[in-house]
């Protein structure tokens, strides 16, 4: 039996708004940016906190040859899925644990505080804090731990296939984000109690 819910952040429960026009702006290649900042060993170093998110957006600016570029592309906005945190709600409301469990940096806290989003969950597990980014077994094991639920009993759901092993190795239930619909039909699979939008 399902007992906790661990959703993804990025791509699941929020959503950045990216400027299509950027990148041309300051005269860089499309997809420059994102290639440079999410490239090991860098994406790894500020997901597990050893680089501030300053220091990252930095270290992208240095490598891509335009400051400007990567402290615009830091700012980027974001909203949330309303439909995706109504649909946490309704499981909260019910009894089920909700958590997120993100690949972050050392800004996640403030970010969802200031936008809402944290309230809507029970705990938020971010990487940079914990020491280990998905797919890392250890990440998932400290949440199982932390939240006192038996691996076997939680679903995790990421919009990166990729990220999903270290929770399957661990006897999680895993889902593979692409829309809330799916993601209302995987929990009702797994036995969960689910209203319909």
């Amino acid at each position: 039996m399902i007992r906790a819910v661990l959703f993804d952040l990025d791509g699941v429960i929020r959503h950045f708004d990216h400027d299509p026009g950027l990148e041309a702006r300051y005269a860089l290649p499309d997809g420059t940016i994102a290639r440079t900042a999410f490239a090991a060993p860098l994406i790894d170093a500020v997901t597990t906190g050893r680089l501030t998110r300053e220091e990252w957006i930095t270290r992208v600016g240095e490598m891509i040859g335009s400051a400007p570029a990567a402290r615009e592309w830091g700012r980027t906005p974001f909203a949330a899925d309303l439909d995706m945190l109504a649909l946490v709600d309704g499981l909260r409301s019910r009894g089920v644990t909700c958590a997120i469990l993100t690949n972050g940096t050392d800004t996640i806290t403030a970010e969802l505080r200031d936008s809402g989003i944290g309230k809507h969950f029970d705990r938020v597990f971010n990487s940079a804090e914990i020491g280990h980014a998905k797919p890392d077994i250890r990440a998932f094991r400290h949440v199982a731990a932390v939240l006192s639920v038996p691996p076997e009993e939680i679903l995790f759901i990421d919009d990166s296939p990729s990220k999903l092993r270290g929770a399957q190795d661990l006897g999680m239930s895993t889902h593979a984000f692409t829309s809330v619909a799916a993601v209302r039909t995987a929990l009702t699979d797994a036995g969960l109690p689910v209203s319909r939008a």
